[in-house]
């Protein structure tokens, strides 16, 4: 299944914002609630707020053929916002890619730190591509409280 990585276009927005919808749905309610994954990722998406944030943001994503698959967000302070993949994706190498570009993409503008946010179920992935967790979140949003870990990466 090859897998290409793309730069941020305005067309991608709603397959985007579905994709980030879908994943966050998709999680274990043993991990996060349906309540936790509700005020994560509302339903219906607020796709005002996602045109918004994807313009500012400017994420990669991955397509599979025309479909995107996956994206993630580079801050120019090293900051990794959002990364996420399509459920149906999941454990394909989709994330696999996308980080590694990333990576690429910090090292070439000079970036010597990356860190992030990373979900319970985000945070095995990272751990494994070197980051190391600086300490547990309790984040509460809309009225739940969602655990996340903030990591960090020295890059050479």
């Amino acid at each position: 299944m090859p897998i290409t990585i793309h730069p941020f276009d305005t067309q991608f927005t709603t397959e985007i914002v579905n994709l980030h919808h879908a994943s966050v749905h998709a999680i274990d309610p043993l991990i996060y609630s349906l309540e936790q994954q509700e005020a994560w990722a509302h339903t219906p998406p607020n796709y005002p707020y996602w045109v918004k944030r994807l313009a500012l943001k400017k994420p990669f994503v991955a397509m599979v053929e025309a479909k995107i698959v996956g994206f993630i967000e580079l801050e120019a302070n090293g900051h990794i916002d959002c990364a996420y993949t399509h459920p149906t994706y999941q454990k394909c190498g989709v994330m696999r890619s996308l980080y590694t570009y990333v990576e690429n993409v910090a090292e070439q503008k000079g970036i010597k730190r990356l860190y992030l946010e990373a979900s319970i179920v985000a945070k095995p992935f990272f751990e494994r591509r070197g980051f190391i967790t600086l300490k547990r979140n309790e984040i509460k949003r809309n009225g739940q409280m969602i655990v996340n870990y903030s990591m960090e990466k020295m890059l050479s």
